[in-house]
Formats: C-alpha cells, structure tokens, sequence
C-alpha cells in the first residue's frame, strides 16, 4: 500500500510551490509507502488529450486538473477540475419510478433498456419540466455515462434529453 501526496491542504503558496514543497518532503522522508504524485504542465490541449488517454489506456479514470497558481482550496472550484471522459448513448423508456419527498407525484427515477438489451435505472439530469412530464414509455432518450461496469450497465447514468415515443 503507498500513500501517495498530491497537495498540503492549507499551507501556503501556490499549487506549484506545494507540489515542489511535497517532492522534498517525500526525497527527505525517503519512506516507500509515500510518494509525491508526479505533476506534468501541459501547454496544449492535444498534449493534455493525449496525457488523459494514456491514463484511460493504463485503467486510471482521468485526470485532476489544477492550476498552477492556486492557492491551497478546499471543496470543489474552478481552479481544481476533473476530466473524465463522458460518453453518450440512446436506450428506450420502459418504466417510470415515482418520485418521494420533494418529488412526490414527480418523476424520480427512469427504467430504461439500452439497444444491447441492458435493462437500469436513471435518476439524475432531470430538469424539473421534464420530472413534471417524464418521455413516455416507448420513447427514446439520449444520457450520458462514464463507461460501463462488469455487467455492462452503464457507469453514472445521467439523462441528457428525449425524442418523443
């Protein structure tokens, strides 16, 4: 197991400065079981594309992005990004699930079967009109994904808009 460091939550400096600050520490440390996550500057968008399809072929999930400049952030900003690749795909609408508390007599979840005969569930990207007035059973539906699990479901389905039924 190694513990591996990519920030020190809290000090001072700029990203870049803490990353340099966490190589020296894991030089001087010189424990097996920590390591600095090694950094890359990218300067352009095609070097960046190839750097996430090089994690993707290597199994990773993506990449974090953080600005060079940032200062030690907590919780989610725009200086300190995923990217993840995000796929797109058609399935039909086979069922509704009704919706509890604050979607009670709504829409909560969409069951759907994708063209390959994969039967789930969606239940995020739903605007409140279309929680309102969910595409009928027999419809399609576009959503997006982030690859598929073992059983070939859909990894994070999340419904991006429909075409009518």
């Amino acid at each position: 197991m190694h513990y591996l460091v990519f920030d020190l939550p809290g000090s001072p400096g700029t990203f870049q400065q803490r990353a340099q600050r966490i190589e020296n520490l894991a030089r001087e440390f010189a424990l097996s079981h920590i390591q600095a996550v090694i950094q890359h500057a990218v300067a352009y968008r095609a070097e960046l594309q190839r750097r996430l399809e090089n994690v993707l072929a290597d199994g990773g999930e993506g990449l974090m992005l953080h600005r060079a400049d940032a200062p030690s952030l907590s919780g989610r900003h725009p200086a300190l990004l995923k990217l993840k690749p995000v796929h797109d795909a058609e399935a039909e609408v086979i069922g509704h699930v009704a919706g509890r508390g604050k979607h009670t007599g709504r829409l909560d979840t969409l069951r759907v079967r994708s063209p390959e005969g994969v039967e789930f569930l969606i239940g995020t990207g739903f605007s409140d009109a279309v929680r309102d007035v969910p595409p009928p059973v027999g419809s399609l539906i576009t959503y997006t994904h982030r690859g598929f699990t073992a059983a070939q479901v859909p990894r994070f389905a999340s419904f991006l808009r429909a075409y009518g039924g």
